[in-house]
Protein backbone atom coordinates (compact mmCIF):
# COMPACT_ATOMS: atom_id res chain seq x y z
CA UNK A 1 0.00 0.00 0.00
CA UNK A 2 2.57 2.39 0.69
CA UNK A 3 4.22 1.32 -1.82
CA UNK A 4 1.51 2.21 -4.25
CA UNK A 5 1.47 5.66 -2.85
CA UNK A 6 4.74 6.40 -3.31
CA UNK A 7 4.09 5.44 -7.35
CA UNK A 8 1.40 7.45 -7.62
CA UNK A 9 3.06 10.08 -5.98
CA UNK A 10 6.00 10.26 -8.12
CA UNK A 11 3.91 9.88 -11.08
CA UNK A 12 1.89 13.24 -9.78
CA UNK A 13 5.20 14.94 -9.63
CA UNK A 14 6.49 13.62 -12.90
CA UNK A 15 3.94 13.35 -15.84
CA UNK A 16 3.55 17.00 -15.79
CA UNK A 17 6.71 17.45 -16.22
CA UNK A 18 7.31 15.16 -18.88
CA UNK A 19 4.55 17.03 -20.94
CA UNK A 20 6.00 20.25 -19.92
CA UNK A 21 8.93 19.70 -22.13
CA UNK A 22 7.50 19.29 -25.19
CA UNK A 23 6.30 22.63 -24.90
CA UNK A 24 7.66 25.81 -26.99
CA UNK A 25 9.75 27.90 -24.08
CA UNK A 26 8.38 31.02 -26.04
CA UNK A 27 5.87 33.38 -24.19
CA UNK A 28 7.06 33.86 -20.52
CA UNK A 29 6.34 37.14 -20.34
CA UNK A 30 3.13 36.15 -18.11
CA UNK A 31 5.38 36.05 -15.20
CA UNK A 32 5.06 40.08 -15.18
CA UNK A 33 1.37 39.78 -15.91
CA UNK A 34 0.35 37.29 -13.15
CA UNK A 35 -3.54 35.94 -14.12
CA UNK A 36 -6.25 37.41 -15.33
CA UNK A 37 -9.89 37.70 -15.45
CA UNK A 38 -11.31 34.49 -16.09
CA UNK A 39 -8.10 32.10 -15.70
CA UNK A 40 -9.01 28.91 -14.62
CA UNK A 41 -6.80 26.39 -12.52
CA UNK A 42 -7.34 22.54 -11.58
CA UNK A 43 -5.03 21.21 -8.98
CA UNK A 44 -4.47 17.30 -7.60
CA UNK A 45 -3.27 17.33 -4.16
CA UNK A 46 -1.46 14.46 -2.28
CA UNK A 47 -0.16 14.12 1.29
CA UNK A 48 -0.54 13.88 5.16
CA UNK A 49 -2.49 15.17 7.52
CA UNK A 50 -2.10 15.00 11.60
CA UNK A 51 -4.20 15.29 14.20
CA UNK A 52 -3.74 17.97 16.76
CA UNK A 53 -5.73 19.21 19.74
CA UNK A 54 -9.23 17.79 19.95
CA UNK A 55 -11.02 19.73 22.48
CA UNK A 56 -14.63 18.96 24.83
CA UNK A 57 -15.90 21.26 26.78
CA UNK A 58 -12.80 23.60 27.41
CA UNK A 59 -10.48 20.46 27.79
CA UNK A 60 -8.00 18.76 25.88
CA UNK A 61 -8.87 15.20 25.20
CA UNK A 62 -7.25 12.03 23.29
CA UNK A 63 -8.06 11.16 19.72
CA UNK A 64 -7.11 7.92 20.12
CA UNK A 65 -5.17 8.70 16.63
CA UNK A 66 -2.39 7.23 15.73
CA UNK A 67 0.91 9.10 14.05
CA UNK A 68 2.18 8.94 11.46
CA UNK A 69 -1.22 9.61 10.43
CA UNK A 70 -2.80 8.08 6.95
CA UNK A 71 -3.48 10.53 4.01
CA UNK A 72 -5.19 12.83 2.04
CA UNK A 73 -5.62 14.05 -0.93
CA UNK A 74 -7.91 15.85 -2.87
CA UNK A 75 -9.26 17.66 -6.68
CA UNK A 76 -9.96 21.75 -6.33
CA UNK A 77 -11.11 24.15 -9.16
CA UNK A 78 -9.97 27.67 -9.63
CA UNK A 79 -11.51 30.73 -11.61
CA UNK A 80 -10.08 34.04 -10.94
CA UNK A 81 -12.28 36.74 -10.55
CA UNK A 82 -8.72 38.92 -10.68
CA UNK A 83 -5.50 38.66 -11.59
CA UNK A 84 -5.07 37.87 -7.63
CA UNK A 85 -8.53 36.79 -5.85
CA UNK A 86 -10.42 33.25 -6.79
CA UNK A 87 -13.08 30.89 -6.12
CA UNK A 88 -13.77 27.74 -6.53
CA UNK A 89 -14.75 24.86 -5.05
CA UNK A 90 -13.26 21.29 -3.60
CA UNK A 91 -13.72 17.11 -2.52
CA UNK A 92 -11.28 15.35 -0.87
CA UNK A 93 -10.73 12.64 1.44
CA UNK A 94 -8.73 11.48 4.60
CA UNK A 95 -7.85 8.09 5.92
CA UNK A 96 -6.57 7.72 9.78
CA UNK A 97 -5.25 4.41 11.94
CA UNK A 98 -6.22 4.51 15.19
CA UNK A 99 -4.51 3.06 18.41
CA UNK A 100 -7.06 -0.01 18.24
CA UNK A 101 -6.26 -0.69 14.64
CA UNK A 102 -8.95 0.92 12.82
CA UNK A 103 -9.37 3.67 10.32
CA UNK A 104 -11.25 6.76 10.66
CA UNK A 105 -12.69 8.02 7.11
CA UNK A 106 -13.29 11.77 6.30
CA UNK A 107 -14.97 12.71 3.33
CA UNK A 108 -15.05 17.11 3.20
CA UNK A 109 -16.41 18.80 0.28
CA UNK A 110 -16.58 22.61 0.37
CA UNK A 111 -16.78 26.13 -1.66
CA UNK A 112 -13.48 27.86 -1.93
CA UNK A 113 -12.10 31.67 -1.77
CA UNK A 114 -8.57 32.88 -1.52
CA UNK A 115 -5.99 35.33 -2.28
CA UNK A 116 -2.46 34.86 -4.82
CA UNK A 117 0.39 36.70 -4.83
CA UNK A 118 2.64 36.28 -7.74
CA UNK A 119 6.43 36.79 -8.00
CA UNK A 120 7.58 35.85 -11.61
CA UNK A 121 7.59 32.25 -11.70
CA UNK A 122 6.58 31.57 -8.21
CA UNK A 123 3.09 31.93 -6.77
CA UNK A 124 2.19 31.82 -3.30
CA UNK A 125 -2.22 31.33 -2.56
CA UNK A 126 -4.05 31.52 0.48
CA UNK A 127 -7.09 30.61 0.83
CA UNK A 128 -10.40 29.30 3.30
CA UNK A 129 -12.75 27.07 2.39
CA UNK A 130 -16.22 25.94 4.13
CA UNK A 131 -18.16 22.88 3.29
CA UNK A 132 -19.66 19.92 4.39
CA UNK A 133 -18.03 16.59 5.48
CA UNK A 134 -18.91 12.98 6.15
CA UNK A 135 -17.03 11.01 9.06
CA UNK A 136 -17.35 7.11 9.94
CA UNK A 137 -15.73 5.42 12.15
CA UNK A 138 -16.57 1.72 12.46
CA UNK A 139 -20.51 1.86 12.66
CA UNK A 140 -20.52 5.57 13.45
CA UNK A 141 -20.86 8.38 11.30
CA UNK A 142 -21.41 11.55 11.41
CA UNK A 143 -22.37 14.35 8.98
CA UNK A 144 -21.44 18.07 9.63
CA UNK A 145 -19.39 21.77 8.80
CA UNK A 146 -16.35 22.05 8.67
CA UNK A 147 -13.90 24.86 8.06
CA UNK A 148 -10.04 24.98 6.36
CA UNK A 149 -7.67 27.74 5.86
CA UNK A 150 -4.44 27.27 4.32
CA UNK A 151 -1.02 28.41 2.41
CA UNK A 152 0.46 27.09 -0.84
CA UNK A 153 4.26 28.21 -2.91
CA UNK A 154 4.08 26.96 -6.27
CA UNK A 155 7.01 27.08 -8.95
CA UNK A 156 5.19 27.87 -12.63
CA UNK A 157 7.31 25.34 -14.51
CA UNK A 158 5.12 26.17 -17.70
CA UNK A 159 2.89 28.05 -18.97
CA UNK A 160 0.02 25.06 -18.41
CA UNK A 161 1.59 23.41 -15.21
CA UNK A 162 2.91 24.54 -11.47
CA UNK A 163 3.81 22.17 -9.01
CA UNK A 164 4.40 23.33 -4.92
CA UNK A 165 3.33 22.49 -1.70
CA UNK A 166 0.60 23.20 1.07
CA UNK A 167 -0.33 23.41 4.38
CA UNK A 168 -3.52 23.65 6.07
CA UNK A 169 -5.55 23.53 9.08
CA UNK A 170 -9.01 21.72 9.62
CA UNK A 171 -11.57 22.58 11.85
CA UNK A 172 -14.04 19.80 12.45
CA UNK A 173 -16.85 20.06 14.44
CA UNK A 174 -18.64 17.26 15.83
CA UNK A 175 -22.47 18.91 17.38
CA UNK A 176 -24.18 16.05 19.28
CA UNK A 177 -27.76 14.80 19.89
CA UNK A 178 -29.35 12.32 22.13
CA UNK A 179 -32.91 10.91 21.21
CA UNK A 180 -32.74 13.58 19.10
CA UNK A 181 -32.23 16.50 21.63
CA UNK A 182 -28.61 18.46 21.71
CA UNK A 183 -26.30 17.56 23.93
CA UNK A 184 -23.49 19.49 24.18
CA UNK A 185 -21.38 18.12 26.80
CA UNK A 186 -20.38 15.87 24.19
CA UNK A 187 -19.33 17.62 21.43
CA UNK A 188 -16.26 17.06 20.15
CA UNK A 189 -14.05 19.62 17.72
CA UNK A 190 -11.59 18.50 15.92
CA UNK A 191 -8.21 20.21 14.59
CA UNK A 192 -5.86 18.88 12.06
CA UNK A 193 -3.04 19.84 9.83
CA UNK A 194 -2.35 18.75 6.64
CA UNK A 195 1.43 18.91 4.63
CA UNK A 196 0.84 18.02 0.91
CA UNK A 197 1.86 18.31 -2.76
CA UNK A 198 0.50 19.64 -5.57
CA UNK A 199 0.28 19.23 -9.05
CA UNK A 200 -1.70 22.50 -11.03
CA UNK A 201 -3.19 22.85 -14.34
CA UNK A 202 -3.66 26.39 -15.57
CA UNK A 203 -6.12 27.03 -18.91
Amino acid sequence: MHRAGAIILILLICFPVLLAAQEDDDGWDFYDDGFSRGDQTFIITLGTVFPTIFRNQGNTIDHKIKPPVGGTGSLAYNYYLTPHFFLGAEASGMFLPTLAKNTVFIIPLGIRGGYQFNFRRFEFPINLTFGMVWHRYLNYRYYGIYLKGGASAFFRATYSWSFGINSNWYWFPEWTKEDGVRSKPKDVYGNFIDVTLSARYHF
